[in-house]
């Protein structure tokens, strides 16, 4: 259906009001109707300081989203990231996954939100959580959508070369040492880097990769992490963290520079080495150039956020963000209309988790 006038114009007037609150008074718990559930990302502290009991676990992870998402939610799957997600990992969630279907929470679907690490732990959890519970006579959970956000589902180069230091550092320079040290907490060693073996490219691209029929809504950040030092060592396009073929969810750990091959992360109309496929109902919705690894979870303000899905129905969530297309001329150029650029108006005036909610909250 052609979206008329009127309704850009409303979509435009909702991402402008965006820019004036954050949310003032008390928030709702849920996202459009439904319980939200938390999956936190890698967390390098539980590498050099393991947490002593889930006690730690969860206090760490409830940490993890007081900047914007905590008080939006009704349950975390909490874990250590000194375990694997097939070992400890999934063993700690299933406490929480249990506990989650008793009370009920998802009896009307549940919206998934993860980070980073986070989703590939969703993907192992939805993977297998309906079979977990129903060995022991309990319900699956429901579960809608989930909304992924710099997802290291398809790993990072950073993992691989944190994995090669740790049994091999004779040859590796400073810079590198410098960058894995960045991204661990740690002097890498053999036995001590926990999850992190998980996210080695290709461990990762093995782990739970079963089509499944809940769509994962995907949210890319470009930004820099870490001073910029990280940048160099990983494929294509990044956040510092997460290379953007993994947060686009493309099928191939080969280096690219934006979720789709007709527009930037800046919002450039441009061609782009993108993804040759993406995973079964992974869908890249926004992209954007500026924010930082972290700073797509509510911390961050002043950078445009670039729609790619859009104006559509996924999992029963109306992904209806507002758009606006314009042209834009370079100092030096003298003549001619300039480059097309897309963008949602109003996105740097807000942090990337606001718009999402606000827009997806319908």
């Amino acid at each position: 259906m052609k979206t008329t006038r009127i309704e850009n114009a409303c979509k435009t007037a909702l991402a402008v009001a965006l820019t004036g609150s954050l949310f003032a008074g008390t928030a709702q718990a849920n996202l459009a109707g439904h319980n939200v559930i938390l999956v936190h990302g890698f967390q390098q502290e539980d590498l050099a300081n393991p947490p002593a009991n889930m006690e730690a676990v969860k206090s760490a992870g409830e940490d993890y989203w007081r900047t914007f998402w905590l008080s939006r939610s009704e349950a975390r799957i909490d874990w250590g990231s000194d375990g694997r997600v097939e070992g400890n990992i999934a063993q700690q969630a299933y406490q929480q996954l249990r506990e989650i279907s008793q009370q009920g929470l998802c009896d009307n679907y549940c919206i998934v939100v993860s980070h980073s690490t986070g989703d590939l732990v969703t993907r192992y959890l939805l993977e297998n959580q309906a079979r977990w519970l129903q060995s022991e006579g309990l319900q699956p959970l429901k579960i809608l959508a989930t909304l992924d956000y710099s997802g290291a589902g398809g790993g990072t180069e950073l993992a691989n070369l944190a994995m090669s230091l740790a049994y091999n550092d004779s040859w590796y320079n400073w810079p590198l040492r410098q960058a894995v040290q960045a991204f661990t907490g740690i002097e890498p060693e053999p036995g001590k880097l926990g999850v992190v073996n998980d996210l080695q490219t290709n461990a990762a691209r093995n782990l739970a990769v079963s089509p499944n029929a809940i769509p994962r809504l995907r949210f890319v950040a470009g930004g820099s992490s870490y001073g910029g030092i990280t940048k160099p060592f990983i494929a294509g396009t990044d956040d510092g963290v997460v290379p953007t073929h993994s947060a686009c969810g493309a099928t191939s750990a080969e280096g690219i520079e934006s979720c789709t091959s007709g527009i930037s992360l800046a919002g450039k109309v441009t061609s782009q080495n993108g993804p040759g496929a993406l995973y079964y109902n992974h869908y890249p919705v926004l992209m954007n150039e500026g924010v930082s690894h972290s700073g797509v979870l509510g911390s961050e303000t002043g950078n445009i956020s670039v729609p790619v899905v859009n104006n559509t129905s996924l999992g029963g969530l109306q992904v209806d963000f507002a758009s606006r297309t314009y042209n834009q001329r370079a100092w030096w150029q003298l003549w001619g209309s300039g480059d097309q650029y897309i963008e949602v108006p109003g996105s740097d005036q807000t942090d990337m988790s606001n718009l999402v909610y606000s827009t997806l909250d319908n």
